[in-house]
């Protein structure tokens, strides 16, 4: 063989096999200005076939530096801000001196768009199966750990992470991955060697395999070793508590914690822990582990131990376990293999929820979802209070799902609205492991686990990995898990549609209503006890299977409710009675998980305000669980104790998702209320609508529009004396609205249109709000409203600039008819949108008016109004106001201090506290609002 060719040969097939990353680092801490100055030298390695002209660089610690990189927006579209908001000296940055290569000859470089990806420019390629040095000289500003729990705090404590620079994965494209709080950095494993120099009231603790202390005055020079790490994480305390306990695989240091649980228990619950682990999957591949508090609340277990401690229901020992669990699986995976964590983070979910449920399975099988509460009178009768701890998995899936904005295990991570990257997804991945589990009937999924996780300790790892490792031990076709269930968001829903019987068999006919091709399980029940369990698959529409007739007296799919199955209540069929599926009431004050076994009532007692009905308490009768259902009926009696009056509202209400559109969701409605609305006169609604809910296709949009029609039937008790209100009447109404909020932004504008008898009338809206680099707040609002035709006698259905009268009862008025006093203060931003009480404020014709505002310091606003109005029959008037806003919680607590108007100067007015308007939101689901908003 020519020599040209063995050295092709060795540079081929053996080089790669001692070749590998290299990544060498200094750095040294300047604790005065959060500062650390870092000298590195990192060695690629090109294991691609192409040779490479550039490489990319990853600098996440610059994702904190301004307001525009892809961090502080999705911040923004989470409704988070503290990093827009953050002050300079706690955000974070990086900045570069320069790179070199191994002869110390400057490269050229850029930072991309995204300000925490770098390009380097390389004075020569590297061609496949060569190495390539870079020397780089920078400084690194921490970031406050308020943002993503990473950094520094006020007690001059450190938690150091994706504080280095580390290169992007070429494996014939590069990766090229943003910091986006994720915890899902993506960089080739390397040989890592920190010199870490800190002031000696620090200590230091790190993961590494091995560390060299030396003492020089008041400074400590650590350095670390790590063997295939991705990076270096590294803590540094003054005053530590840690526990460490050690054998002869793995050094184990945890300052997790848990109030009443002494150290001897707490070794007891690592001893325990680690060797559960060691059993499921074999050892851990390096030689320490570091779980932290700051790990476990990053990624809880989240659920009812979130409850504060003082009520939390579990006890000590198990509480401390779980999350002991919970965060050293994250270690062992992820520090086990080499992932796309963006892409297929899922697996790792899988095997660690999976391993979780396991867990209490073996050690607390009693163990509920509530705890000890499932023992406490007045509790112990609801649904959830019987259920198992681990069924809050598939249950909290099926929140997602049930409201249509749950995404498949394999979207990418940054492709996910938080619920379902944080819980949900996370929940059906652990599930459908069980599912799986119970379809084999084997303990399969125990050992390919174990098997995978020894097979590829420390290697690089797909999808495909996982997959093959499963279809090479199943003995069934599990294809359906990785195709439809992993891979889709379709929906599981079976129903058993047809029974007949004869005197040896039973032949039952099972639908699928989805058309999702998964295993569904069939239990034959007698007086409550299970006869037979039996799987079916294949099933694309339906099936009509047969089975001896033993004389159950009950069928039932997915009776151990371990599938996720989107719809349960049609699941059974009862063989006594003439009446098979007779399901009996059942009464739960307040609300309760969905038991398909019955048809169930809840109320709770309600308390509504007007200043005509004075305080109105009452009882609400509905049927909504937890989990949301197509069917609602939500029934208010109540009584003002002011009117003396019976009062309430009601409504019926049927939701129709669609799957794969955009427009997901249709609702058809009847509501209908009886209040008071003013002293001793009543109203009444009756409302039919239909209203369409559109969404983009990238779910973590807060982009929605609405399409709205609805007949509003408005009865009144008029008062015969009055010459300026209209009689009963009905008002067709169209309305369109689409918004797009973030806190930087928020855009939104409707249309609307009006027919009744007498008028006819359209309406535009637009909304802007914009937050600047300055941190000041711009508020834009436009009306035009114009009527097409009016025959009204009254002003009655006009256009108004500050109070409109809602005579279609949309508007959430203390006091709709009052004209002076607290409740004439009130203002809903609607029509005009101005603060001031003009003399003329209503247009029987048409409206334009332009409301603005911007901020002067935090919450205190200037705001201004202007505006045109034409009535019939008169020219056009110019109207303006102008005064302050203190914008407390916007849309929800605001106060407005009028300044000066065509009115002159307010302020000089003697009855000047009467002019001041507010605006006040006293709905708890419109509150509410306030904290789901980021999750969903």
């Amino acid at each position: 063989m020519k020599p040209t060719l063995v050295i092709a040969v060795f540079l081929c097939v053996v080089a790669p096999l001692f070749a590998q990353h290299k990544n060498h680092i200094t750095a040294t801490l300047i604790p005065e200005e959060h500062i650390i100055n870092v000298q590195q030298e990192i060695t690629f390695f090109n294991s691609s076939k192409e040779a490479l002209n550039q490489l990319y660089i990853q600098d996440w610690n610059n994702a904190f530096s301004n307001k525009n990189t892809p961090l502080a927006q999705r911040f923004s579209e989470e409704f988070d801000k503290s990093l827009l908001f953050a002050k300079d000296n706690e955000r974070g940055h990086t900045k570069i001196i320069g790179f070199s290569d191994a002869n110390n000859a400057l490269l050229s470089w850029k930072r991309l768009k995204s300000k925490d990806l770098l390009q380097v420019q390389l004075n020569f390629p590297i061609h496949p199966g060569q190495s390539y040095t870079l020397r780089i000289s920078y400084a690194v500003k921490i970031p406050h750990e308020r943002f993503t729990r990473y950094g520094f705090n006020e007690e001059g404590n450190y938690y150091l992470k994706n504080w280095h620079l580390v290169p992007a994965v070429y494996d014939g494209q590069w990766h090229l991955y943003s910091h986006l709080d994720l915890d899902d950095l993506y960089t080739p494993p390397s040989a890592l060697k920190v010199t870490f120099n800190h002031p000696s009231y620090l200590q230091l603790y790190s993961d590494q395999d091995s560390i060299e202390v030396t003492q020089f005055g008041d400074y400590t020079h650590s350095r670390l070793t790590y063997h295939h790490r991705k990076e270096a994480v590294i803590i540094l305390r003054k005053n530590p508590s840690f526990t460490t306990i050690g054998n002869q695989e793995v050094l184990f240091t945890t300052d997790l914690e848990a109030k009443n649980f002494d150290e001897t228990s707490k070794v007891v619950a690592i001893k325990r822990v680690l060797e559960f682990l060691k059993q499921q999957l074999g050892s851990y591949p390096h030689k320490q582990l570091l779980i932290t508090e700051t790990d476990y609340k990053k990624y809880p277990l989240y659920g009812i131990n979130q409850l504060p401690s003082f009520i939390r229901p579990f006890p000590e020992n198990f509480q401390y376990e779980m999350k002991l669990l919970k965060t050293t699986l994250t270690q062992y995976l992820e520090n086990n293999f080499d992932i796309d964590l963006r892409k297929e983070r899922w697996i790792l979910d899988a095997m660690q929820m999976y391993l979780i449920q396991i867990y209490v399975e073996t050690y607390y099988p009693d163990m509920k979802f509530t705890g000890n509460l499932s023992k406490l009178w007045g509790i112990r009768s609801y649904n959830f209070a019987q259920m198992d701890y681990n069924d809050q998995y598939p249950y909290l899936f099926m929140l997602m799902a049930r409201k249509n904005i749950d995404q498949p295990l394999s979207m990418p991570q940054d492709s996910l609205v938080k619920f379902n990257a944080k819980i949900a997804n996370k929940y059906k991945a652990g599930a459908g492991l069980m599912y799986v589990r119970n379809y084999l009937e084997s303990p399969t999924v125990d050992s390919v686990l174990k098997d995978f996780y020894q097979n590829y300790t420390l290697k690089k790892i797909t999808v495909d990995d996982f997959r093959s490792s499963f279809e090479e031990k199943a003995e069934k076709d599990i294809s359906w898990f990785f195709d439809t269930y992993a891979n889709t968001r379709k929906k599981i829903d079976f129903k058993i549609s047809k029974i007949t019987r004869s005197q040896d068999s039973i032949y039952v006919t099972i639908k699928n209503k989805t058309h999702a091709n998964v295993p569904i399980s069939l239990f034959t029940l007698k007086n409550d006890s299970i006869q037979a369990k039996n799987w079916y698959t294949n099933i694309p529409k339906q099936q009509t299977i047969s089975l001896p007739n033993t004389h159950p007296n009950k069928l039932v799919l997915n009776y151990d409710k371990i599938i996720p199955e989107y719809n349960q209540r049609d699941n059974w069929k009862s063989l006594n009675g003439i009446i098979f599926n007779h399901r009996p009431l059942q009464i739960r004050a307040f609300k309760d998980v969905e038991n398909p076994y019955y048809n169930q009532l809840f109320h709770i007692p309600i308390v509504y305000y007007n200043y005509y009905d004075g305080i109105t308490p009452g009882a609400r009768f509905y049927n909504k669980s937890f989990l949301e259902k197509p069917f609602i009926y939500d029934i208010r009696p109540s009584y003002g104790l002011n009117s003396g009056k019976l009062v309430g509202a009601g409504s019926l209400l049927y939701r129709h998702y669609r799957r794969d559109s955009r427009n997901y969701l249709n609702t058809f409605s009847l509501s209908g209320s009886y209040f008071h609305y003013k002293p001793g006169y009543s109203y009444s609604t009756i409302t039919p609508a239909v209203r369409f809910t559109f969404r983009p296709d990238d779910y973590r949009s807060n982009k929605r529009s609405i399409l709205l029609f609805r007949n509003v039937n408005v009865f009144r008790e008029v008062d015969e004396t009055s010459t300026t209100e209209e009689p009963n009447y009905s008002v067709f109404n169209t309305r369109f609205v689409s918004t797009q909020n973030t806190v930087e932004n928020f855009l939104s504008y409707s249309g609307d249109f009006q027919l009744s008898q007498k008028f006819s009338k359209l309406a535009f809206t637009l909304e802007y709000r914009k937050l600047f680099q300055n941190n000041r707040q711009l508020n834009l609002r436009f009306f035009y409203g114009k009527f097409l035709h009016n025959n009204t006698n009254s002003d009655f259905f006009s256009f108004a600039l500050d109070r409109p009268t809602d005579y279609l009862f949309d508007l959430q008025y203390l006091g709709r008819s009052e004209n002076s006093g607290i409740y004439s203060q009130q203002i809903i931003i609607s029509e005009g949108g101005f603060k001031s009480k003009l003399d003329n404020p209503l247009a029987n014709d048409w409206m334009a008016t332009v409301n603005g505002s911007t901020n002067l310091w935090k919450w205190i606003e200037i705001y201004g109004d202007a505006g045109l109005l034409k009535n019939s029959q008169n020219d056009s008037q110019f109207v303006y106001d102008a005064g302050i806003r203190l914008n407390l919680v916007t849309d929800y607590f605001e106060l407005y201090f009028p300044m000066y108007s065509n009115n002159g100067w307010e302020v000089d007015d003697a009855r000047y506290a009467e002019k001041i308007r507010f605006i006040v939101t006293l709905s708890p689901r419109t509150l509410l609002g306030l904290f789901t908003r980021k999750w969903f």
